[in-house]
């Protein structure tokens, strides 16, 4: 009798954050079928301790970076990942990466947040200028 068991080891979560952009990495061929190039984004809920978290983007989505400076306030999607490993003494180890899927450009570095609108009004005409009829 033949017994076949698969273990899934991979664990797999989509995700958004916002944040700054802090620093964008040069494509790398890391292998002659992978390519990838990094994002370091500064993510601030606490501003007296940033956090400086990494994404990589792999393949094809390495060019979603093409467009994207420093300063620039952006949304990140990107998928949560986790794999073991096992070095040649038999120790295992885990680690997690942040893959990019997709980002969007809230604000350009150097643009103002501030929306702009139209000056507002001068309502403050006298009674006797005002031609409405109540």
């Amino acid at each position: 009798m033949l017994s076949i068991t698969f273990t899934l080891l991979i664990f797999l979560i989509n995700m958004e954050i916002k944040g700054k952009v802090h620093e964008v990495g040069a494509t790398t061929q890391v292998t002659d079928s992978l390519k990838k190039r990094e994002l370091i984004l500064e993510y601030i809920e606490n501003p007296q301790y940033p956090e400086y978290l990494k994404f990589e983007a792999i393949q094809d989505r390495c060019n979603l970076l093409d467009n994207v400076k420093t300063g620039d306030d952006v949304e990140v999607f990107f998928n949560l990942k986790g794999r073991p490993w096992t070095d040649k003494t038999g120790k295992k180890s885990y680690f997690n990466s942040m893959q990019l899927w997709k980002i969007n450009k809230l604000t350009a570095a150097g643009a103002s947040a501030t929306p702009e609108y139209a000056p507002p009004a001068d309502i403050s005409a006298s009674p006797e200028d005002d031609d409405l009829p109540f």
